[in-house]
């Protein structure tokens, strides 16, 4: 994967952190262009064969936008705690984050839709359901406003990685003062 980061002591190449981080976050944030306006929504998704997965009606702003421009920015950003510090400009934040650019395709293969929708059911519902879903459900599956569900996908063309590790020690919690890292600070400093 393409690293281009300006702070390269943050970037992630390693794919055993990658993976399992684009399996399990949460949320991905869809960046789109309408017109010259930033248009950014939150989307359930899964990362499968190297792409990135989402459904969403087959009508509206967003399908609007992907007709006249299908470039977009995936970001998906997992926050794992804040970090505190006597000087307030190096209290810092925890994370590992992605950012993917591509093109947002529709879709078309039934049998590449079906598996996309029962990977983001496996992934938000493990165990749930007790059958597999159907090609028929896809095919056939309409809003409660009546619109055709599309599954939708975005094969990044670039893709970086940065995190920025917790430091335990260092990790805040309700109740931390910074009179408490002062004087573990100045302990450290005597002691050496």
């Amino acid at each position: 994967m393409k690293t281009d980061i300006r702070m390269l002591q943050r970037a992630c190449t390693d794919e055993k952190q990658i993976q399992p981080f684009l399996k399990d976050a949460q949320t991905a944030f869809l960046g789109l262009v309408d017109q010259h306006t930033p248009y950014v929504l939150p989307l359930n998704y899964v990362f499968k064969d190297g792409s990135f997965y989402f459904h969403g009606a087959n009508e509206g702003r967003k399908i609007d936008i992907l007709t006249a421009n299908p470039n977009a920015c995936i970001s998906i950003c997992e926050n794992y705690g804040t970090m505190v510090d006597p000087i307030p400009a190096n209290t810092d934040t925890a994370y590992m984050s992605v950012i993917a650019n591509g093109l947002v395709e529709i879709v078309t293969d039934l049998d590449e839709a079906t598996e996309a929708m029962q990977a983001m059911l496996d992934k938000y519902v493990p165990g749930y359901y007790h059958a597999p879903l159907s090609k028929t459900h896809i095919e056939k599956y309409q809003s409660s406003l009546g619109s055709k569900t599309l599954v939708l996908k975005v094969r990044p063309t670039n893709l970086t990685v940065k995190e920025h590790k917790l430091n335990e020690q260092m990790h805040y919690y309700s109740g931390r003062v910074v009179t408490q890292d002062l004087n573990r600070k100045s302990t450290t400093v005597a002691t050496n």
